[in-house]
């Protein structure tokens, strides 16, 4: 078995996994926050997608991930570590970008206050994620 070939795989797929989930739960949330607009004759607010769109770019991590170590001539052991470990902190990040984003997109709907805080704290969740790419390469390097 190609342990390297599998490590870029697992890379890019765990990361999208997160990526799935974390938009699944902003996106119930954003949604069940514009019905509570809705049936409270108030606008809904468009840019409660953004909330709910966050989590995707950990999908683009795990790929940029995968595209950096199918160059290497590392360990194929030592690439499959780093490419279950770091996808799985991106996935991670995603799971709780996408809670973050549902508690955001709900308070914003709410108050129609508050944007640039929420936004800062679904962005501290990606933070982890693009740790987790840049620390990697570095490691690959």
């Amino acid at each position: 078995m190609n342990f390297g070939l599998l490590a870029t795989a697992l890379s890019m797929g765990i990361a999208a996994i997160g990526s799935a989930i974390g938009i699944g739960i902003a996106g119930q949330a954003s949604i069940g926050a514009w019905k509570k607009c809705y049936m409270s004759n108030k606008a809904a607010p468009f840019i409660l997608t953004v909330f709910a769109g966050a989590p995707l770019t950990q999908t683009i991590y795990g790929f940029l991930l995968m595209q950096q170590m199918q160059g290497s001539d590392k360990d194929p052991a030592f690439l499959l570590g780093l490419g279950i470990a770091s996808a799985i902190a991106m996935a991670v990040s995603a799971v709780v970008q996408g809670k973050a984003g549902a508690a955001g997109a709900d308070a914003l709907a709410e108050t129609g206050k508050g944007f640039s805080q929420y936004i800062t704290v679904v962005g501290l969740c990606e933070t982890v994620a693009l740790f987790a790419l840049v620390f990697s390469m570095v490691a690959l390097g």
